[in-house]
């Protein structure tokens, strides 16, 4: 399939709620359950409740939207969602990289945290991740908003493999007001926002 070339303006977001979860599980279904069969539960669960296989990935994260207890900003182009920015509160996604580093460096924990990026194959390198970002901030906000952490990758100007990018970009977070807070692991930053 050939990249689709979208107009940024012109994609929406909505939360990921019951009754987005079809066009949520369209886009997992078509990248193969996304990262292997990840279904974004990785932050949901510390490892040792994780059971690696994706059909029960895809259980518990549809169970976890219906309760209410999963929080993403989908972008749509038109009906088709697109791409995703996973959020919620510690308590809802306590598994994050580094953890022991970040613990001890921690005064307070977040209100918030973003965890994870994902863009359909086909609309990459597109600025939709940039629209995920502004989405979930507003939908935070509409929620009472607090303080949001966010944990980048510092790719300190080089190229990528999207991969590597499931936190997303300091400079991308830059661009939406984050400041900076401090390195997390080889490559990955902490940096905060109060909406």
């Amino acid at each position: 399939m050939a990249k689709t070339k979208v107009a940024v303006d012109e994609l929406t977001v909505r939360a990921l709620a019951p009754e987005t979860w079809d066009a949520f599980a369209a886009l997992a279904e078509r990248h193969n359950g996304v990262w292997g069969g990840c279904w974004c539960t990785y932050f949901h669960t510390m490892h040792d409740e994780k059971t690696f296989e994706a059909e029960s990935n895809r259980d518990l994260k549809h169970r976890l939207v219906m309760e209410g207890r999963a929080h993403a900003a989908l972008v749509f182009d038109e009906e088709l969602a697109v791409g995703w920015l996973e959020y919620g509160p510690p308590a809802e996604l306590p598994n994050i990289n580094h953890r022991k580093e970040y613990e001890a460096g921690l005064d307070r924990p977040p209100d918030y945290r973003l965890t994870c990026f994902f863009t359909d194959r086909n609309y990459r390198r597109q600025g939709v991740s940039a629209v995920a970002l502004r989405g979930a901030l507003e939908l935070i906000a509409q929620a009472g908003g607090g303080v949001v952490e966010a944990y980048p990758q510092d790719t300190a100007g080089k190229k990528i493999t999207a991969s590597f990018l499931y936190n997303g970009t300091r400079s991308l977070f830059e661009q939406a007001g984050f400041t900076y807070l401090r390195p997390k692991g080889k490559n990955h930053t902490v940096m905060s926002k109060t909406v």
